[in-house]
Parts: structure tokens; sequence; C-alpha cells
């Protein structure tokens, strides 16, 4: 999976708290799905007309306690087709504060997924930025086609992470196969709920939302922040529109040549290593978490833990809420953000020595559980960007071959892609090719340990975009490097000095600077 980590406060169960740090104030808006809509082919060429200006109604709304302001955007469904059926996009503003004449225009920030909503980055970015930076630009957040608060939100199967979900791992053939058949359904629902909709959520499409949305706010160019699959958004929109970027930062970036079989075969590997990084960190505190004073060790406890999820779910008030796969997906946002690692450390311990439930509940709600919007968005984009393998015998085979070195992630991130294999929308054989002809200065930010977006990947993309320079952070494994917290004062330099003056690092080859990694954290005592 791509995506930014579920962002929330740390010190999750020591401070009793659950408070989520990227709550938008509101509801999600859903419209009404329309099978009987006609659907023609995507677009995909690179050639790509700049987008007839819409209408924006800016009005006041609050989102992470801000006061700013929200507007909505109707855009074509089909760019092919720019006066036929619209969907509606979901913005927030945080307003340029600066003089007028210090103003630099507007700046988008997406944060990933896809699926993640972007409405709380304006405030997110204007609060991260030095404000002598940020209240120089109209910061934007916006909910891409499909998320959220943007209309229609696209839900496959409300009911697919309902209680405890067979185990990601599959003990037989037969288990394989109901996992398969689940897989099947999700996309079947897709299909059946909004099939009209799905030849048209590719990340082409999005870019040209995004101008769209440039076209709406009547500028001539636009400048862009993307974390994760939004870096991926980003390179996209450059090659579709490069004379409309004024700048582009993007932080854990994407492998544009590898979209997406590939790319999610790397992350395997990647969060195998990060989960390596976690146990060896619970061993070098294990006075506190007594959980082995080994890797090793703590490794065997975790698989332990997993075991006993799997033999004897962990209930709440309602029935099933922890077995083996929500475990998974709570400790792989350890791998998205070290943060993360005194509150897993602590449910853990709890688990297996005092046998204690509460806080592994507490943790899996506050950081492991999955929107079903995110995920319908997340297969839609990846599924239909390209044609993924048809034939399940090479999942089958290529996890298999994985899992016997990174067992990890294997399965799990297979079964969260396997509805591809079975996506009513076929792709392009291969992605789309980024270009970086006529392009501004870009700012390129990379962890080396990051697990989402892999380093090697990263420097894929920087050969693409030769006009891009790249600071990485040296022993970095958080997903997104920037708008940090606590701070890496070494990485907010480059980017405010960036969105501030276009200044770039300039020491030559595909690395430009070097920043150090933040330490690990402290252990909860």
């Amino acid at each position: 999976m791509t995506g930014m980590p579920n962002k929330r406060l740390p010190g999750l169960l020591a401070a009793g708290a659950l408070g989520c740090a990227v709550a938008v104030a509101g509801c999600n808006s859903g419209g009404s799905p329309d099978p009987a809509a006609p659907a023609s082919s995507p677009v995909t060429s690179t050639a790509a007309a700049p987008a007839q200006a819409g209408t924006l109604n800016w009005h006041p709304c609050r989102i992470q306690g801000a006061k700013i302001r929200c507007a909505t955007l109707q855009v074509p469904l089909n760019y092919r087709d720019p006066a036929g059926r619209k969907i509606t996009l979901a913005l927030s503003e945080v307003p340029a504060s600066a003089p007028a004449a210090q103003q630099q225009g507007d700046l988008l920030v997406n944060p990933g997924g896809p699926g993640a909503s972007g409405l709380p980055w304006s405030v997110i970015a204007a609060e991260g930025l030095d404000h002598r930076v940020s209240s120089e630009y109209n910061i934007i957040g916006f909910d891409p086609r499909g998320v959220g608060a943007s209309v229609p939100a696209l839900h496959c199967d409300p009911s697919f992470f309902a209680g405890v979900r067979p185990d990601y791992i599959p003990a037989s053939q037969r288990a394989e196969q109901a996992l398969i058949g689940r897989a099947r359904h999700y996309a079947a629902g897709c299909e059946r709920r909004y099939g009209w909709l799905l030849p048209y959520m590719t990340t082409a499409d999005s870019a040209r939302d995004m101008d769209a949305i440039r076209a709406a706010l009547g500028q001539r160019q636009i400048s862009y922040l993307g974390y994760s699959w939004g870096t991926y958004l980003g390179q996209v929109y450059a090659t579709l529109f490069p004379h409309r970027l004024r700048k582009m930062a993007l932080d854990s970036v994407v492998d544009p040549r590898g979209v997406w079989y590939a790319d999610n075969i790397a992350q395997d590997y990647a969060f195998e290593a990060r989960m390596r990084a976690f146990f060896a960190w619970a061993a070098g505190h294990d006075s506190v978490y007594h959980l082995g004073s080994t890797e090793a060790r703590v490794e065997r406890a975790w698989y332990q833990a997993r075991a006993m999820l799997k033999a004897h779910p962990i209930f709440g008030a309602s029935g099933p809420v922890v077995g083996p796969d929500e475990f998974d997906d709570t400790f792989q946002q350890g791998g998205y953000l070290n943060a993360y690692w005194p509150d897993l450390a602590l449910a853990l311990s709890f688990y297996l020595h005092g046998h204690a439930t509460d806080p592994m509940i507490s943790v899996y709600k506050a950081i492991g559980t999955q929107p079903e919007n995110l995920i319908a968005v997340y297969n839609a984009v990846q599924c239909s960007d390209v044609n993924w393998p048809r034939n399940w015998a090479k999942w089958d085979a290529d996890t298999r071959r994985v899992y016997r070195t990174a067992p990890f992630m294997a399965w799990d991130n297979a079964w969260f892609n396997a509805a591809c294999a079975f996506w009513p929308v076929r792709g392009p054989a291969q992605p789309l090719q980024i270009r970086g002809a006529g392009l501004p200065g870009i700012l390129m930010i990379q962890g080396t340990l990051d697990p989402a977006t892999p380093y090697a990947g990263a420097l894929v993309a920087r050969r693409a975009l030769p006009t891009a320079r790249m600071v990485v952070v040296a022993g970095g494994g958080n997903h997104g490097q920037s708008l940090a917290q606590p701070p890496n004062t070494c990485v907010q330099g480059y980017l405010n000095r960036y969105l501030a003056t276009g200044a770039l690092p300039q020491r030559p080859g595909l690395v430009n600077a070097v920043c150090p990694a933040l330490p690990p954290p402290s252990p909860l005592r």
C-alpha cells in the first residue's frame, strides 16, 4: 500500500487519549450510484488541453479547529466529454496573509493514498511551514475524485472491514480460495455500485482535476506539495501540464516505472526491514517492555501474539475486534511512523504478559482501522492506472517467493491489491511515461529507509525529472519527512527555502543534499 501514516498523536496509551491529528470537522458526502450512466474509455493521452474555468464559491468553515474557507468545484467526469456529466470536488483553503506584493499564489497539497482526504492538509501545511513562508501562499487542500467529502464518495462494500477478517496468510488452498472470493466480490461490488465512475478514477484524471482547480482559481500556474501517491500525482501533472507548474515539492517519492504491481512487491521487502527495526528498538528497551533482549526474541514474541490472536481474537462489547489481520494492520502503521513504536510495544507487552486486551483494542482503533472509502479509491485508482496481472497463479507464485524472506507484508499487501486481478476496468499495458521537459526546479525529499516508497524507486523518479534536486534523509525510515512532529529542522529548512525563493541544493549528482534522521522515539515508562 502507498499512502501517508494514519497520523495520530504519540503516547496514545500512556496519555489515555486517542486524538486524531488530521480529523476533519464534518461528515463525508456520498452520491447516488448510477449504474445505467454511459461510460467511455478513460483518457490515456499525454497531450492535455488546459482546463476550462469552473466556479468556486468560498464559504467559512472549520477544519482542525481552524477557521478557514471551503468550496466545491464541479469537474467533468470524462475530460473527453467536458460538457457531459459532472462530479464534485471538495476544497479547503488557508488564505495568504502576507501583503499582496509578497504573495506567491496558490499552493495545492495532497497527502497521498490514493484515497486519503486532503481537506485537513491546508491547515497542516499552513501550521507546519514557517509562518513567513505559509503566509505568502493560498494553501489549498482537496479531496480528490471519489474521496471523502467529494461527490460521489466511492464505497464498494461498506461492510468489508466489519468484524475480524480471515487471516491474510492462507493456511490451505481452500483458505486462499476464500480470500480470492473476497477480492472478486469486492471488485464486483465496485462495478455494481459505481461502474459508471470507475473508468475515470485514474491518477491522470485527478491530475486533470488539479488543472481544473487551477483554472477555477484564475491562476496561470500553481505550486504543489505532494506526499506518497501525491508525488506520483505530481509527476503525472508535470507530464501533462508542464507549463502550469510554478514550484513542486515531492516528499516520499513513488517509483513511476513500477506502477503499481512491482512497486507493491518492493514495499514488501522494505516493510520487512522496517519491522525488524522496530523489533531491534523494542529489544533495546527490554527493561521496559520485556519482549526480549534481541531482535530475534522480540520477533518471536510478536509472531506468538499473532498466533494467539488467530486462535482467539480479542472481543469487544459488540463482538470480535482484533484478529491477526487487524494486528498486522496496526503494526504496519509503525512502519510508516516510528512515533507509534512506544504505543505498539506497550500494547504487545500488556497482551503477552498480562493478558490485557484493552490496550491492543485502543491502539488498533486509534491507528489500525481502515476507512472503506480510502480502500475503495485506492483500488479504483491503482487498478485502473495500469493493467495488473489477471492470472492468479502469478500473484500466488510471486507472493510465496516474497514471503520466504519478507513475511510481514507479503500476503497482507497481496490481498489489499487482489481486487485488481478482477477489476472491471483494464488499464494500459504500461504506466504513463513521466517526462521532465519544460519543468521548473523541483524539490524531492526522501528517507533512505522509507518502506512505502523505497529509496531505490525515488532515485528512478529523480532521473525522470532532471530539473529536480533531492534531499535525502540518511537513515530516515518514516514515510513523510517534512511537516513532521517533532520537526526535522534540516528538512524543514530546505522545504521552506524552496517555497520562499525557489532555492534548491546544488551538490552535483542524484543526491544533492543529506539531512540526518531524527533519533528514534523514547520508550513509554
